[in-house]
């Protein structure tokens, strides 16, 4: 068979691209997997230690950081009081919503409280705080 330049000897050039996709697929997947453990070490909040507890229900989370100097931040992006109020009002429609509150020990009690107040006026009925567990000695 003669191709359009008339010579019997031309290459079909063609990319298999499957090999390609397979190791795409195969990093995205790690990503993934790894994406949920990287985060938390990069905020830079310093939970109080306390005895581990473990959660046994499956409840729709949104976490809230509450930063040292008293800025928070609702799943990752920085809020004021009043956006707060709002966006936990449309979170909290759904009946298993949990907030779930990442405090830094540094925080006054004071702002933690009001934070608790915006929270319940809003309509979050489920609360938890974040911790880490205390070294045993």
């Amino acid at each position: 068979m003669q191709t359009k330049n008339g010579s019997d000897d031309a290459m079909m050039a063609e990319l298999n691209v499957t090999p390609l996709v397979d190791v795409m697929l195969v990093l995205l997947i790690i990503f993934i997997v790894t994406a949920p453990m990287i985060v938390p070490q990069s905020m830079k909040v310093n939970l109080p230690k306390t005895q581990a507890v473990s959660q046994q229900d499956n409840a729709k989370n949104a976490q809230l950081i509450v930063e040292a100097n008293g800025q928070i931040s609702l799943e990752g992006q920085q809020v004021s009081d009043r956006d707060l109020g709002q966006l936990l009002k449309d979170k909290s429609s759904t009946p298993q919503f949990q907030l779930q509150v990442s405090a830094d020990k540094a925080v006054p009690y004071g702002r933690v409280a009001e934070i608790m107040a915006i929270a319940q006026a809003n309509g979050v009925t489920k609360m938890s705080f974040v911790s880490v567990p205390a070294s045993k000695k």
